[in-house]
């Protein structure tokens, strides 16, 4: 069929075309804005009015931020510097107050000299929060009035004016607003815990700012005050809590150079793992980017230097790599700088080439002069460094092999999986069980289709506590990294993934709980991207069987098992039988099937990591070195822990 262009013209013209004006698009198109309309998106929100506080504290006119949470979905930020401005703006003559709260690309940062650094969004920021808001009012304090405005998803509902009798002896900008449920379409509830560590970084980054959080919204309120006059170097403090540390002072640098402000801290502590964390005028640049180039290749650069200069490398070929400088490094850099050019509506990743060179230059300057003045530091730095360097040999090679013989190998994967039919990654799905006797019992019980089941023998290895290389060596280890078929580190390949779905089913007991924590820990540490694209479950196997007469129930808790038996006692007086499973092995084919296997019936959870450094933190308290970490963290949420067996 040949189409007729005429035609296909014709029917396309002027009044197709839509012209969204004001705050329009970002009430139609709210996730080009803020990410989504999803947690993210609302909390989002909240950090945009708090980043105009914040770039007036970097600016040097603001020391106080107070967040409050109020009943009824209300946020209001508050702080004590200079005021948005209310006096008619030329251009729109309207209220500069009014121009900034609700015209897109319109504030005090795309030219003069209201800020020479900024975050936000460049000025996008408080009017898209305004736009996406049912209700929002703005209040300032300036040349001894205070003045305000109220809006309506974006709109003014009057001009800007002053508060009738309402005099002030200092300046200051309040912003309230309540998220249009319109748009943000599932519970508008504000995580008080994501909002605390958002800005308990914020004042880290922002040293000298106090930042103060209340919650409302109960009948007591919660009050917390941020203040940290070391900044970043508190930070690293704070990030390196509870570990073994190889150097106990703290590199910390703060130097400007080309116009651009670097700020650095780091220290190394005796784990596998490096925790870098980045931002660009006080945003967290979670991709990194340029700066983080700058820093890496600086780093390695330094310290080969300094090993070299004192003889600590056997030989001129020898160098230590970029893998080997950061493995167990904790470190924050912090760049501030005019005019930052950020990849994504979000700033994810920093792309000003000069923030690359200023970093570099820094790191390697002020680095360098560190390791000369503390040479007992530089020594256990460089000792760190070298351990790992031999670890990545014998690792590299312990890899290939696995790597090799998975691909030799080809069909003959490990000889206890039971495989599935399908070839098919998206439809297929690996168990991961506990023991010989409940793997035998799953693979009876499965469907052998798309369900592929791997038992695992006894608890595999603490990876935490453990060098790449004797991870490597581990049986159970080993067939797991072959059955998934990704292979790992250099070599990780997602697209080569076997199974959509990788289920841990293990017993509802303590030993099954801790072979849980220790693969968890596994895919945490060197299958990251596992975990953040979806593909790890737990499965829930039920914790009892009620029989009432003919009928039976299961119960996954204590409580719902006692729903179940209340019910049973009021309406019938048949006999129950209830029985508690302590381990898969107890349930036959058929129950393990219907119970825990059945996508139609069963209950997973998908493990996901919402906050990168909380997890970290808590498989670093939980599975490494230090007891009295791990002593304190169960004695403190040891009360919150259900149907224990001990």
């Amino acid at each position: 069929m040949v189409k007729d262009s005429k035609n296909q013209s014709s029917s396309y013209t002027a009044k197709d075309i839509t012209v969204l004006e004001g705050l329009e698009p970002v009430r139609k198109r709210p996730g080009m804005y803020i990410g989504s309309t999803g947690s993210d998106g609302l909390h989002h929100l909240i950090w945009e009015v708090v980043d105009n506080s914040i770039d007036e504290a970097m600016a040097g006119f603001c020391d106080n931020i107070i967040v409050k949470l109020e009943s009824g979905k209300k946020v209001t930020v508050e702080d004590n510097g200079r005021g948005i401005p209310v006096e008619i703006h030329r251009q729109t003559k309207r209220s500069a107050l009014e121009t900034v709260m609700t015209t897109l690309h319109a504030g005090g940062k795309f030219g003069g000299e209201g800020y020479k650094v900024s975050g936000g969004l460049h000025g996008v920021g408080v009017s898209v929060v305004n736009a996406l808001s049912s209700w929002c009012r703005a209040e300032v304090r300036r040349n001894g009035l205070v003045y305000e405005q109220e809006y309506a998803c974006g709109a003014a509902k009057y001009k800007v004016r002053p508060v009738r009798g309402a005099k002030s002896t200092s300046s200051g900008t309040v912003v309230s607003f309540v998220p249009d449920e319109e748009i943000f379409k599932t519970k508008i509830d504000f995580d008080w815990k994501k909002i605390l560590d958002h800005l308990r970084q914020q004042a880290y980054l922002t040293r000298g700012v106090k930042i103060k959080v209340i919650d409302n919204r109960e009948t007591q309120p919660i009050f917390y005050s941020f203040y940290f006059e070391g900044g970043i170097k508190s930070f690293v403090k704070h990030l390196n809590k509870d570990k073994q540390l190889k150097n106990e002072n703290i590199f910390y640098s703060e130097k400007e150079t080309g116009g651009l402000k670097v700020e650095l801290a780091m220290q190394y502590f005796e784990g596998y793992k490096e925790h870098i964390f980045t931002f660009a005028n006080n945003i967290h640049t979670i991709d990194g980017g340029a700066h983080l180039a700058g820093f890496r290749t600086a780093l390695t650069r330094t310290l080969n230097d300094y090993a070299r200069k004192n003889s600590l490398l056997k030989s001129k070929e020898e160098n230590l790599t970029g893998e080997d400088v950061r493995e167990g490094l904790t470190a924050v850099i912090s760049v501030k700088l005019r005019d930052p050019q950020f990849e994504g509506q979000t700033k994810a990743k920093l792309g000003n080439p000069e923030a690359k060179t200023a970093v570099n230059k820094v790191v390697r300057e002020q680095l360098a002069f560190f390791l000369e003045e503390n040479p007992q530091d530089a020594r256990s730095i460089i000792e760190k460094c070298l351990l790992t360097a031999r670890a990545r040999v014998a690792a590299r090679a312990a890899r290939e092999t696995v790597i090799r013989k998975g691909a030799l190998d080809g069909l003959a994967l490990p000889g206890k999986l039971a495989d599935c039919i399908s070839k098919k990654p998206e439809d297929s799905e690996l168990f991961l069980v506990e023991g010989d006797s409940a793997g035998g019992t799953a693979k009876q019980g499965r469907d052998r289709n798309f369900q592929a089941i791997l038992p695992l023998r006894g608890k595999i290895l603490n990876v935490e506590k453990t060098k790449l290389d004797r991870m490597l060596a581990n049986k159970e280890i080993k067939a797991l990294i072959i059955a998934l078929g990704t292979a790992m580190a250099d070599e990780f390949d997602l697209k080569k993934l076997r199974y959509n779905k990788i289920i841990i089913m293990t017993d509802a007991d303590v030993d099954g709980a801790h072979i849980r924590a220790l693969l968890l820990t596994l895919f945490y540490r060197y299958f990251e991207d596992l975990i953040t694209n979806g593909h790890i479950y737990i499965a829930q196997p039920p914790l009892f069987r009620i029989q009432v007469g003919k009928k039976v129930n299961y119960s996954f808790s204590e409580e719902g098992k006692n729903k179940l038996l209340n019910k049973a006692k009021a309406t019938s007086d048949q006999s129950v039988n209830v029985q508690r499973y302590k381990g898969l092995g107890e349930m036959n084919a058929s129950q393990l099937w219907e119970t825990t296997m059945d996508p139609a019936r069963r209950v997973m959870y998908q493990v996901n990591i919402e906050d990168a450094e909380v997890a970290d933190r808590t498989f670093d308290i939980l599975m490494g070195g230090e007891v009295a970490p791990r002593k304190k963290f169960i004695q403190t949420h040891a009360r919150r822990v259900k149907n224990l067996d001990v």
